[in-house]
């Protein structure tokens, strides 16, 4: 049966991906499709069985600045429009993604390698956020009334003008619209800078929102290298902000590029993010949610659960339960509903991954299962589902970000152990409780150095809710009001009512 669905989504994907062969993927600058300015491309692979996808415009400084010229002209206006009207463009534009949701999860899933099972999600809660922030966007630019006796003190809010979103590969459709919504709410235009490695579903969008009426330049999308569109952006003059999703690394060279001009930046980087399960956890639900937040989304996500802190008392049991999952893991076509586990997003991130491997031999951890390359049909970027038992919180493997369907468990003999390592990485993204003592629970989303705790639950997702970390894993929150913090203003004014004194100088 799923044979039979496999054959059914790769022929319906054929079909879809033929406008993606035919032509390159272009730039969408002021309402128009336009290409790079001097007509370079760049090819994009699928990392399922390296097929070529099709060309893609390579995008110049001169392309960067016709977009940022396009959102600046058009910025006035769009602010100008009532949020009702907003409003309605947004929710319009959720309607047509949820009208267009299969040939997205189809086209991301092939594009990225993640699982279909994921990706059929993706479109329909990039719809909900653009709903949300939509019924946000009337209200957006309303502040606080602030009376004192002798003067009325109120703030309003106003947005912030044009703004670059920078985007990564791993849910790009998602985390794509977790940004643009927001910034068109407040009244933002937008110039987008997708991921290279994974740019068709930006492409999709772009062309989503301007058919059902986006006025033109309000939502500007680039394609490139980020060292060459991304670097554009970051330091062009009419962008008052940028927002990315990516690497710890970008997010510093971003804030250096931005620094002359005091661009606003919102990051949101990566993490080395701790499951901690006691004794005293229900460990048949930590034991689901320790294997789902980290080989879902092929492990390719900022808030997965690389870490496992198990306590002792436990942790012999509890590391052997997590590899029987682990080795009854479903690694395949992303495109059969079966597969849990597709590839990895492409070559050179497969070899980042599957560095850790020797690694690990080399630091004296045990790979308990896993820990090879692989592929499908002789093809793709796979990598097994690994586990790697007997590490110590210093080694390489528990320290950095391997983003891949890797875990490392490390034992921990009591609670003050267990924050001590947690606490003693780098990042401070998520982490996650497993106990049934609630003051314990409370004591550790209290002591743990990280912007989310998620106590006996895996990453529940809450749209008003702040999103963001701590450290080295970013700066700002994204989520309900706390996104049009960063995309707008808050002005305060203040008017006398004609009753306080005003010091006198120079008189007599």
């Amino acid at each position: 049966m799923t044979k039979v669905v496999l054959e059914e989504n790769l022929q319906k994907l054929n079909e879809i991906m033929g406008g993606f062969s035919d032509s390159p993927i272009s730039h969408f600058i002021n309402g128009e499709r336009v290409a790079a300015s001097d007509g370079a491309t760049f090819s994009n692979f699928s990392p399922i069985d390296e097929a070529l996808i099709g060309e893609v415009a390579a995008g110049t400084t001169d392309d960067i600045v016709k977009a940022c010229r396009a959102a600046e002209n058009a910025s006035n206006d769009w602010a100008a429009i009532p949020g009702k009207k907003r409003r309605e463009i947004l929710h319009a534009i959720a309607d047509a993604i949820e009208e267009n949701a299969e040939q997205l999860a189809l086209v991301e899933s092939y594009d990225t390698g993640q699982p279909l099972r994921f990706m059929s999600k993706a479109a329909i809660r990039g719809a909900e956020n653009f709903r949300f922030f939509a019924d946000m966007a009337p209200a957006a630019r309303d502040g606080s009334a602030l009376p004192t006796q002798e003067h009325m003190n109120y703030s309003i809010r106003q947005p912030i003008g044009p703004v670059g979103i920078i985007t990564p590969w791993n849910t790009p459709f998602m985390l794509s619209t977790w940004k643009i919504a927001p910034a068109l709410a407040a009244g933002c235009t937008v110039v987008h800078k997708p991921a290279e490695w994974s740019p068709c579903s930006a492409s999709m969008l772009v062309e989503i929102m301007h058919e059902v009426g986006l006025p033109a330049g309000v939502v500007n999308t680039v394609h490139g290298i980020g060292e060459v569109a991304g670097k554009a952006l970051t330091e062009h003059e009419a962008i008052k902000a940028i927002a990315f999703v990516g690497e710890s690394s970008t997010g510093s060279a971003i804030m250096k590029q931005g620094a002359d001009s005091l661009t606003r930046v919102h990051f949101e980087l990566g993490g080395k993010n701790p499951v901690i399960v006691f004794d005293d956890a229900d460990l048949d639900r930590a034991l689901d949610a320790v294997v789902f937040m980290i080989y879902s989304l092929n492990g390719e996500r900022c808030t997965s659960s690389s870490r496992l802190l198990v306590q002792s008392t436990i942790a012999g049991e509890f590391i052997a339960r997590v590899r029987e999952r682990v080795s009854l893991l479903k690694l395949g076509h992303p495109l059969d509903p079966d597969t849990e586990v597709g590839p990895l997003i492409h070559k050179k991130h497969r070899e980042k991954v599957v560095s850790y491997f020797d690694l690990a031999d080399k630091e004296g951890a045990t790979i308990a299962i896993g820990g090879k390359s692989t592929d499908l049909d002789g093809q793709g970027y796979f990598v097994e589902p690994t586990l790697f038992t007997d590490a110590k919180p210093s080694m390489r493997i528990a320290q950095e970000e391997i983003f891949g369907p890797v875990l490392t468990a490390i034992e921990f003999a009591d609670e003050a152990e267990a924050v001590s390592i947690a606490n003693g990485v780098r990042y401070g993204l998520a982490a996650y409780v497993w106990t049934n003592d609630s003051g314990r629970g409370i004591r550790l989303a209290r002591d743990l150095e990280v912007g989310m705790v998620w106590v006996n639950s895996e990453n529940n997702r809450h749209l008003p809710s702040p999103f963001g970390g701590m450290k080295a894993s970013g700066i700002g929150r994204d989520g309900g009001d706390y996104s049009f913090d960063f995309y707008m203003e808050t002005k305060n004014i203040c008017i006398a009512t004609n009753e306080h004194t005003i010091p006198k100088l120079g008189r007599i």
